[in-house]
């Protein structure tokens, strides 16, 4: 056991990993601040309301150590990681903080209360303001919800309530259906009569490299008509796809990576929709690729309060719910932070920020940890490949490679601890191009190791799954069918 002195805290470290022994967990450090704040007489507890489309409002509520003891720094870090981490688990373009009241508050504590959270509030809206250090998060989210982003303090009872509903979406096989899974390199369609693939396809499309959405308009519908002339009737489509997608309608997706920003809101925004008019007005759901995929390991493992995590060209994520429900959150769980460590943390490029979980559970991950096991690789190779090197050397025992997955392993146990706070998972399906082969066994098994250690309660209850052939069975497509 480890103990870091970060801001004020002393933060236990159960295990660190052999090739990032300078990491420092996010959810030890949320630990850390929670046990500072339990043990001062002075503190409260502030809510966090995170609002998104159509009123959905996501809540959370922490303990807060009054200002001026010498934890203000940690302090404002512990709000501001958990504020980023809401709006990449959940979404949301406008957040609330409020003090809430404990019985037989005094007048000058609940003042001192509400008066903390102002301050808090005032600083969080700088940090996420054009030009301020999370910039990029709340410039994404004003785009995703086509509204403002804001952060304000407001008293509890005006703050919004919490409403999250569970959609009752996929699960369901009954009737003619039609599941498509639109990848980077290819097209999938499935048309499912009362649960069985009577007709399933694959095509290979360019969408990334396709400025024109004529293209991605006829690559759909072809696999909608295809799958249509299959079956007697078609009576729902579900679509599964990389992007964020709100009331069916795209925002953000790499299928349309080359399409100018006007054609974009001309053509591609309302692409499924026309899509679905075309087919004769046949009711549509289109999903996050992530939430199917965690959809497909639950209809496989028959199960619910799945958390689905993808470790491939960057990390991505699916919830399934208590309900076996999707909850329409983002869960891009690439923009999550993982890491808090004061310097040495890796930048994600897009956002800028330090410390989130693209550098951890991703092929670049694995690359950015093989100089640290004593292996170079060649930088003319691509990242897949390099990924692929890794493998093969781990294959042929290759400590330095084991190392490397191992390290990712522990990385991953940290995380699951802190992904709980927000999913309260009973069931982890882990897969992508990175937990391919012997490496995904040696990150199983340091993620289990790690949480026997650091959160033994959780440890006892969850289980991590990699794909096995009846999880495969279930593809991707005849999963979106089910939507």
């Amino acid at each position: 056991m480890a103990i870091v002195r970060r801001l004020g805290l002393d933060i236990p470290v159960s295990r660190l990993p052999s090739l990032d022994p300078g990491f420092l967990p996010v959810g030890a450090f949320r630990r850390a601040y929670r046990a500072a704040a339990a043990a001062h007489p002075d503190s409260f507890r502030v809510r966090l309301a995170l609002e998104r489309e159509s009123g959905r409002v996501s809540v959370v509520e922490e303990p807060a150590v009054p200002s001026g003891l010498g934890l203000d720094e940690a302090t404002d870090l512990f709000f501001e990681r958990l504020l980023k981490s809401m709006l990449w688990v959940r979404g949301g373009f406008r957040a609330v903080l409020s003090a809430v009241p404990s019985p037989g508050d005094t007048t000058g504590r609940r003042a001192a209360a509400d008066a903390f959270v102002d301050g808090l509030a005032r600083r969080l809206a700088e940090t996420y303001a054009p030009g301020g250090a999370r910039a990029f998060d709340a410039s994404f989210m004003a785009g995703v919800y086509e509204a403002p982003f804001s952060v304000a303090a407001l008293p509890l009872d005006r703050a919004p309530a919490e409403n999250e509903p569970s959609l009752p979406v996929g699960g369901r096989l009954d009737g003619c259906r039609i599941g498509l899974d639109l990848g980077g390199s290819d097209r999938k369609v499935s048309a499912v009569i009362d649960g069985e693939a009577v007709y399933s396809e694959e095509v290979v499309w360019h969408p990334k490299t396709e400025s024109d959405p004529a293209y991605h308009s006829a690559g759909i519908l072809d696999a909608l008509r295809t799958a249509a002339a299959r079956m007697p009737r078609v009576d729902s489509i579900g679509v599964s796809a990389a992007g964020i997608y709100v009331d069916n309608r795209t925002k953000v997706a790499s299928l349309f990576l080359k399409v100018p920003p006007d054609a974009f809101r001309a053509q591609v925004r309302d692409i499924f929709l026309r899509a679905a008019a075309e087919m004769g007005g046949v009711p549509i759901r289109v999903v996050n690729d992530g939430d199917v995929t965690a959809l497909a390991g639950a209809m496989a493992l028959k199960t619910d309060t799945l958390l689905g995590i993808a470790m491939g060209t960057s990390e991505a994520g699916g919830f399934v719910d208590a309900n076996g429900g999707i909850r329409g959150w983002l869960n891009e769980l690439a923009f999550v932070p993982v890491d808090v460590r004061e310097e040495g943390a890796p930048l994600d490029p897009w956002s800028g920020d330090a410390g989130c979980g693209v550098q951890y559970f991703s092929q670049d991950a694995a690359i950015r940890l093989a100089p640290a096991a004593g292996i170079r690789l060649d930088p003319a190779l691509s990242p897949g490949d390099a990924l692929k090197v890794l493998q093969e050397r781990h294959a042929a025992g290759d400590p330095g490679a084991e190392a490397v997955f191992r390290s990712i392993g522990v990385y991953l146990g940290h995380a699951l601890s802190d992904y709980a706070d927000f999913y309260g998972m009973k069931h982890v399906l882990v897969l992508g191009r990175v937990t391919s082969g012997a490496g995904g066994d040696r990150i199983l098994e340091e993620a289990q190791a790690v949480l026997a250690e650091a959160d033994p309660a959780l440890a006892r209850t969850l289980r991590i799954h990699l794909p096995d052939e009846a999880i495969r069975r279930v593809g991707q497509s005849i999963a979106a069918a089910s939507l």
